[in-house]
């Protein structure tokens, strides 16, 4: 006996909350990492930086949920809004790093990669540009999923599944190309 779709899995609105919770409980055990590892503002810099790198240069909205879920909970501020205002946070953190905090870049391999990306405009703002892509892409399906309360009710989604799928499986690719020959161009892997 098959069951209905809604008893398969947690409901889209439980997954919503287990991601973020999943996503928080990760951004903490990094920083406590790294506070460990460093001191404490090292490790917030280099989180705030890590954080950015997902923002800038992942074709999928998931490090922005940590901001995006509790703006759509507590103001009900759509996903495409508060994810412009991420990509906005992110960005001034970074032209703030850059101008004030440089050496912090030269914590992690993400950030050492993060920096790379920023400061050398061609070709490796190709990668931000196809995150932007990926990601606002990937928001038209993350929002609805925040609208519905069973998995019957994704009409867009299943309408699209398929689609969105194979566009994020290209990004992903291009994405995957693009950092390798990046590393390798840096001699990022030989550094570290």
């Amino acid at each position: 006996m098959t069951l209905p779709v809604d008893e398969k899995g947690a409901p889209p609105k439980k997954q919503v909350h287990y991601k973020f919770l999943l996503l928080c409980i990760l951004l903490v055990s990094y920083f406590s990492y790294l506070s460990f590892q460093y001191d404490v503002r090292t490790g917030g810099i280099a989180s705030a930086l890590t954080w950015t790198f997902f923002v800038l240069c992942t074709p999928i909205a998931d490090a922005g949920i940590l901001l995006d879920f509790p703006l759509r909970l507590i103001f009900g501020i759509r996903m495409l809004i508060s994810e412009i205002a991420v990509w906005a946070l992110a960005i001034t953190i970074n032209i703030v790093s850059l101008l004030y905090f440089a050496e912090y870049y030269e914590t992690t391999k993400l950030t050492m990669l993060l920096h790379a990306i920023l400061t050398m405009r061609y070709p490796y703002w190709g990668v931000i540009l196809l995150a932007g892509a990926g990601t606002f892409l990937s928001i038209r399906f993350a929002d609805e999923l925040m609208d519905v309360a069973h998995h019957r009710d994704r009409n867009f989604f299943h309408r699209h599944a398929f689609k969105h799928e194979i566009v994020i499986i290209v990004f992903f690719v291009f994405v995957l190309i693009g950092y390798y020959k990046l590393i390798a161009s840096l001699g990022i892997e030989t550094k570290l």
